[in-house]
Protein backbone atom coordinates (compact mmCIF):
# COMPACT_ATOMS: atom_id res chain seq x y z
CA UNK A 1 0.00 0.00 0.00
CA UNK A 2 0.61 3.17 -0.92
CA UNK A 3 1.44 6.74 1.33
CA UNK A 4 0.71 10.12 -1.09
CA UNK A 5 0.45 13.58 -0.44
CA UNK A 6 -1.52 15.29 -3.42
CA UNK A 7 -1.69 19.02 -4.17
CA UNK A 8 -5.18 19.61 -5.73
CA UNK A 9 -6.09 22.59 -7.74
CA UNK A 10 -9.56 23.58 -5.57
CA UNK A 11 -11.57 26.30 -7.64
CA UNK A 12 -15.48 26.84 -6.52
CA UNK A 13 -16.30 28.46 -9.64
CA UNK A 14 -15.32 30.12 -12.92
CA UNK A 15 -14.76 33.10 -11.07
CA UNK A 16 -13.10 32.18 -7.85
CA UNK A 17 -9.38 33.05 -7.79
CA UNK A 18 -8.52 29.16 -6.50
CA UNK A 19 -5.88 27.22 -4.73
CA UNK A 20 -3.64 24.06 -4.45
CA UNK A 21 -4.90 22.58 -1.37
CA UNK A 22 -2.55 19.72 0.25
CA UNK A 23 -4.50 16.23 0.88
CA UNK A 24 -2.57 12.90 2.50
CA UNK A 25 -3.59 10.35 1.22
CA UNK A 26 -2.92 6.49 2.19
CA UNK A 27 -3.49 3.01 2.10
CA UNK A 28 -3.46 3.16 -1.80
CA UNK A 29 -3.30 -0.08 -3.91
CA UNK A 30 -0.43 0.53 -7.27
CA UNK A 31 -3.18 -2.29 -8.81
CA UNK A 32 -5.76 1.19 -8.70
CA UNK A 33 -6.59 3.80 -11.51
CA UNK A 34 -5.72 7.39 -10.70
CA UNK A 35 -9.50 8.00 -10.79
CA UNK A 36 -10.46 4.96 -9.02
CA UNK A 37 -7.15 7.35 -6.02
CA UNK A 38 -9.75 10.60 -6.82
CA UNK A 39 -12.36 8.27 -5.56
CA UNK A 40 -11.02 7.11 -2.45
CA UNK A 41 -9.94 10.49 -1.51
CA UNK A 42 -13.67 12.23 -2.22
CA UNK A 43 -15.54 9.38 -0.09
CA UNK A 44 -12.86 10.67 2.83
CA UNK A 45 -13.70 13.67 1.97
CA UNK A 46 -17.21 13.18 2.30
CA UNK A 47 -16.69 11.29 5.51
CA UNK A 48 -15.55 14.38 7.07
CA UNK A 49 -18.18 16.47 5.92
CA UNK A 50 -15.94 18.21 3.11
CA UNK A 51 -16.72 19.40 -0.43
CA UNK A 52 -15.68 16.37 -2.43
CA UNK A 53 -13.22 17.56 -5.31
CA UNK A 54 -14.57 17.43 -8.68
CA UNK A 55 -13.48 15.98 -11.84
CA UNK A 56 -14.50 15.01 -14.95
CA UNK A 57 -14.92 11.06 -16.17
CA UNK A 58 -17.61 8.54 -18.44
CA UNK A 59 -16.13 5.55 -20.00
CA UNK A 60 -13.50 5.15 -17.46
CA UNK A 61 -12.18 3.07 -20.54
CA UNK A 62 -10.28 5.57 -22.51
CA UNK A 63 -12.93 6.42 -24.99
CA UNK A 64 -14.31 9.46 -23.86
CA UNK A 65 -11.96 11.87 -23.09
CA UNK A 66 -13.48 13.28 -20.05
CA UNK A 67 -11.26 11.94 -17.42
CA UNK A 68 -8.58 15.27 -18.44
CA UNK A 69 -6.37 16.09 -15.50
CA UNK A 70 -2.98 17.67 -15.90
CA UNK A 71 -1.08 15.24 -13.41
CA UNK A 72 2.67 16.50 -12.22
CA UNK A 73 3.10 18.90 -15.22
CA UNK A 74 1.94 16.12 -18.31
CA UNK A 75 -1.53 15.95 -19.75
CA UNK A 76 -3.22 12.58 -18.48
CA UNK A 77 -0.07 12.17 -16.11
CA UNK A 78 3.88 10.40 -16.89
CA UNK A 79 2.95 7.57 -19.33
CA UNK A 80 2.01 7.82 -23.00
CA UNK A 81 -0.36 7.22 -24.93
CA UNK A 82 -3.42 6.75 -22.12
CA UNK A 83 -6.06 8.77 -20.79
CA UNK A 84 -6.09 9.33 -16.48
CA UNK A 85 -8.62 6.89 -16.50
CA UNK A 86 -5.93 4.40 -17.92
CA UNK A 87 -3.04 5.80 -15.60
CA UNK A 88 -2.35 3.03 -12.74
CA UNK A 89 -1.10 4.24 -9.12
CA UNK A 90 1.93 1.78 -9.76
CA UNK A 91 3.01 4.11 -11.76
CA UNK A 92 4.48 6.12 -9.02
CA UNK A 93 6.37 5.32 -5.61
CA UNK A 94 5.53 5.48 -1.82
CA UNK A 95 5.71 8.63 -0.31
CA UNK A 96 5.43 10.81 -3.53
CA UNK A 97 3.61 14.12 -3.83
CA UNK A 98 1.24 14.17 -6.95
CA UNK A 99 0.66 17.71 -8.01
CA UNK A 100 -3.02 17.60 -9.92
CA UNK A 101 -4.61 20.78 -12.34
CA UNK A 102 -7.43 21.17 -14.71
CA UNK A 103 -6.14 22.04 -18.21
CA UNK A 104 -5.09 25.37 -18.60
CA UNK A 105 -6.42 27.86 -21.60
CA UNK A 106 -8.08 30.37 -21.70
CA UNK A 107 -10.50 28.50 -24.03
CA UNK A 108 -11.23 25.81 -21.22
CA UNK A 109 -12.48 28.16 -18.60
CA UNK A 110 -12.45 26.40 -15.57
CA UNK A 111 -16.26 25.14 -14.26
CA UNK A 112 -15.07 23.91 -11.08
CA UNK A 113 -11.46 22.28 -9.26
CA UNK A 114 -10.60 19.81 -12.13
CA UNK A 115 -13.33 20.45 -14.87
CA UNK A 116 -13.08 22.67 -17.69
CA UNK A 117 -15.12 23.81 -19.59
CA UNK A 118 -14.89 22.30 -23.29
CA UNK A 119 -17.58 22.93 -25.36
CA UNK A 120 -15.28 25.05 -27.81
CA UNK A 121 -14.73 21.43 -29.31
CA UNK A 122 -18.22 20.89 -29.61
CA UNK A 123 -18.96 24.18 -32.18
CA UNK A 124 -15.70 23.93 -33.58
CA UNK A 125 -17.28 20.23 -34.63
CA UNK A 126 -20.73 21.54 -35.26
CA UNK A 127 -18.95 24.27 -37.76
CA UNK A 128 -18.11 21.87 -40.25
CA UNK A 129 -17.15 17.94 -38.60
CA UNK A 130 -19.70 16.42 -40.40
CA UNK A 131 -21.20 14.98 -43.67
CA UNK A 132 -24.53 15.79 -45.23
CA UNK A 133 -26.24 12.71 -46.83
CA UNK A 134 -29.23 12.06 -48.41
CA UNK A 135 -31.36 9.58 -46.00
CA UNK A 136 -34.47 10.07 -48.52
CA UNK A 137 -34.77 6.34 -50.05
CA UNK A 138 -31.65 6.85 -52.41
CA UNK A 139 -28.78 5.75 -49.61
CA UNK A 140 -26.01 4.32 -51.36
CA UNK A 141 -24.33 1.56 -49.14
CA UNK A 142 -21.02 2.51 -47.82
CA UNK A 143 -19.37 -1.00 -48.60
CA UNK A 144 -20.02 -0.65 -52.23
CA UNK A 145 -17.77 2.69 -52.19
CA UNK A 146 -14.45 1.71 -53.13
CA UNK A 147 -11.71 3.77 -50.92
CA UNK A 148 -7.65 3.11 -51.01
CA UNK A 149 -6.72 0.81 -47.96
CA UNK A 150 -4.14 4.03 -47.44
CA UNK A 151 -6.38 6.28 -47.20
CA UNK A 152 -9.08 4.41 -45.38
CA UNK A 153 -6.41 3.85 -42.41
CA UNK A 154 -5.08 7.13 -42.34
CA UNK A 155 -8.85 8.45 -41.98
CA UNK A 156 -9.82 5.74 -39.53
CA UNK A 157 -6.71 6.72 -37.42
CA UNK A 158 -7.18 10.75 -37.64
CA UNK A 159 -11.06 9.46 -36.47
CA UNK A 160 -9.70 7.85 -32.91
CA UNK A 161 -9.40 11.59 -31.65
CA UNK A 162 -11.62 11.42 -28.41
CA UNK A 163 -11.70 15.12 -27.92
CA UNK A 164 -9.88 15.27 -25.04
CA UNK A 165 -7.63 18.37 -24.82
CA UNK A 166 -4.40 16.83 -23.70
CA UNK A 167 -3.33 18.41 -27.37
CA UNK A 168 -4.32 22.20 -26.26
CA UNK A 169 -3.30 21.88 -22.39
CA UNK A 170 0.36 20.37 -24.01
CA UNK A 171 1.00 23.57 -26.01
CA UNK A 172 2.59 26.65 -25.06
CA UNK A 173 0.11 28.59 -27.20
CA UNK A 174 -3.21 26.62 -25.86
CA UNK A 175 -3.52 25.69 -30.00
CA UNK A 176 -5.96 23.15 -30.85
CA UNK A 177 -4.52 22.66 -34.47
CA UNK A 178 -4.08 18.31 -33.55
CA UNK A 179 -7.54 18.13 -32.59
CA UNK A 180 -9.33 20.40 -35.56
CA UNK A 181 -6.79 18.75 -38.02
CA UNK A 182 -7.76 15.23 -36.94
CA UNK A 183 -11.44 16.14 -37.11
CA UNK A 184 -10.84 17.64 -40.60
CA UNK A 185 -8.62 15.23 -42.56
CA UNK A 186 -11.03 12.02 -40.78
CA UNK A 187 -13.27 13.34 -43.55
CA UNK A 188 -10.62 15.21 -45.96
CA UNK A 189 -9.16 11.36 -47.08
CA UNK A 190 -12.57 9.65 -47.83
CA UNK A 191 -14.65 10.33 -51.06
CA UNK A 192 -17.72 11.19 -49.03
CA UNK A 193 -15.97 14.13 -47.38
CA UNK A 194 -15.45 15.76 -50.52
CA UNK A 195 -18.71 17.55 -51.08
CA UNK A 196 -18.09 19.78 -48.08
CA UNK A 197 -14.59 19.75 -48.04
CA UNK A 198 -13.66 23.46 -49.03
CA UNK A 199 -16.61 24.72 -46.97
CA UNK A 200 -15.46 22.52 -43.83
CA UNK A 201 -11.57 23.49 -43.40
CA UNK A 202 -12.83 27.07 -43.73
CA UNK A 203 -15.65 27.29 -41.30
CA UNK A 204 -13.74 24.66 -39.09
CA UNK A 205 -10.41 27.09 -38.51
CA UNK A 206 -12.51 30.51 -38.33
CA UNK A 207 -14.04 28.44 -35.59
CA UNK A 208 -10.75 27.99 -33.66
CA UNK A 209 -9.37 31.11 -33.96
CA UNK A 210 -12.74 32.54 -32.85
CA UNK A 211 -12.80 30.66 -29.51
CA UNK A 212 -9.37 32.03 -28.69
CA UNK A 213 -6.83 28.97 -29.37
CA UNK A 214 -4.02 29.96 -29.65
CA UNK A 215 -1.17 29.15 -33.16
CA UNK A 216 0.63 25.90 -33.58
CA UNK A 217 4.73 26.14 -31.93
CA UNK A 218 5.62 23.23 -34.73
CA UNK A 219 7.55 21.56 -31.37
CA UNK A 220 5.30 18.56 -31.48
CA UNK A 221 4.36 18.06 -27.68
CA UNK A 222 0.49 18.02 -29.04
CA UNK A 223 1.53 14.63 -30.54
CA UNK A 224 3.44 13.26 -27.94
CA UNK A 225 0.62 13.97 -25.04
CA UNK A 226 -2.26 12.89 -27.39
CA UNK A 227 -3.43 9.43 -25.92
CA UNK A 228 -4.50 8.23 -29.11
CA UNK A 229 -1.13 8.84 -31.00
CA UNK A 230 -2.76 11.47 -33.21
CA UNK A 231 -0.10 12.41 -36.06
CA UNK A 232 1.23 15.83 -36.84
CA UNK A 233 0.75 14.60 -40.75
CA UNK A 234 -2.72 15.97 -40.06
CA UNK A 235 -1.86 19.41 -39.11
CA UNK A 236 -0.19 19.66 -42.58
CA UNK A 237 -2.72 18.27 -44.22
CA UNK A 238 -5.02 20.41 -42.57
CA UNK A 239 -2.77 23.27 -44.17
CA UNK A 240 -2.57 22.29 -47.15
CA UNK A 241 -6.56 22.05 -47.39
CA UNK A 242 -6.79 25.71 -46.23
CA UNK A 243 -4.96 26.99 -48.70
CA UNK A 244 -6.59 24.82 -51.24
CA UNK A 245 -10.15 26.24 -50.18
CA UNK A 246 -8.48 29.91 -49.64
CA UNK A 247 -7.68 30.01 -53.40
CA UNK A 248 -11.05 28.62 -54.44
CA UNK A 249 -13.11 30.90 -52.58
Amino acid sequence: MMNLTLKIWRQKNASDKGKMVDYPLSGISPDMSFLEMLDVLNQELIGKGEEPVAFDHDCREGICGTCSLYINGRAHGPATKITACQLHMRSFKDGDTIYIEPWRAEAFPVVKDLIVDRSSFDRIQQAGGFISVNTSGNTQDANAIPIEKENADKAFDAATCIGCGACVASCKNSSAMLFVSAKVSQFALLPQGQVEATDRVLNMVKQMDEEGFGNCTNTGACEVECPKGISLENIARMNREYLSASLKG
